[in-house]
């Protein structure tokens, strides 16, 4: 099993369920659950507050996900998703779509945990640069 994304045009998940009123409905209730939980929410890789409206959410395990024969089943446990800017999203999933290791070899809650420390270690470095303190 792959941790690469396929094409939308190839990828089921990408192109119905991720566009489901399950997935939205599944998104809104993680939101509100991780409010009353953190307080507020933010992205996970440079830690920056946001909201429903400016964060997307990553599945770092899918198998809360299924499809049905009347349509997407929205099962995500909350610690199955975790909050991101879509930039900062975009990243991880570039980072583990071209690194060999992160692509194939670990598990996707695996990869994404590296990749996100990998990228934030390259935030902190370049936040010392541009404002040290």
């Amino acid at each position: 099993m792959s941790n690469r994304r396929r094409p939308a045009w190839d990828n089921n998940y990408r192109s119905r369920y991720l566009h489901s009123p399950m997935w939205f409905a599944r998104r809104d209730r993680w939101f509100i659950e991780e409010r009353r939980r953190a307080g507020q929410v933010r992205c996970t890789l440079c830690l920056g507050v946001g909201t429903a409206r400016t964060l997307e959410l990553h599945h770092l395990d899918y198998r809360g996900v299924t499809q049905t024969p009347r349509g997407w089943a929205a099962h995500e446990r909350h610690q199955d998703l975790t909050a991101l800017h879509p930039r900062c999203h975009e990243y991880v999933h570039q980072l583990i779509d071209r690194d060999r290791a992160l692509s194939g070899l670990v598990s996707r809650r695996t990869a994404s945990a590296q990749a996100i420390g990998r990228l934030r270690a390259r935030v902190g470095r370049y936040i010392e640069t541009v404002d040290p303190e």
